[in-house]
């Protein structure tokens, strides 16, 4: 997991995530208040809730940020990390410890592990046919 982790607070605006997005190329960010971790905000959140929804670049984060995220702790071991991964259907998992973030396991940092490279082979292609899924039927 990555533990020097971007993040943007509720203070700032959706121009500022897509700049630290830009800056660290990154599509990914979690919105923390201190380190408890109140939202996530994807590049795609960006575009669908804010832009295209004709926000401007000032709209609080806080507008088009994921509210209900789905965590796990620390002591989670990297199989249940995969599973969880498939079957919501995310490419990152924010590990959280009372409430604060302590880090992000992305989908390739499963695959550091020669065992796992099948579990996060097969989650990355349920999720990537889930989403292709939902992109044709919208």
């Amino acid at each position: 997991m990555t533990t020097d982790c971007v993040t943007v607070t509720p203070q700032d605006n959706i121009y500022e995530a897509a700049v630290k997005m830009k800056q660290h190329d990154i599509g990914f960010i979690p919105i923390v208040e201190g380190k408890k971790l109140i939202g996530v905000c994807t590049d795609r959140d960006l575009v669908i809730r804010g832009y295209a929804e004709k926000h401007p670049g000032s709209t609080s984060i806080t507008e088009v940020m994921t509210k209900d995220c789905i965590t796990c702790s620390p002591d989670t071991s990297l199989d249940e990390a995969a599973e969880i991964m498939a079957d919501k259907q995310i490419r990152r998992l924010c590990i959280v410890e009372n409430g604060e973030l302590v880090g992000v396991c992305a989908i390739g940092d499963l695959a550091v592990r020669n065992t796992l490279v099948d579990e996060a082979g097969q989650a990355l292609h349920e999720i990537s046919e889930s989403n292709t899924t939902q992109t044709m039927t919208h």
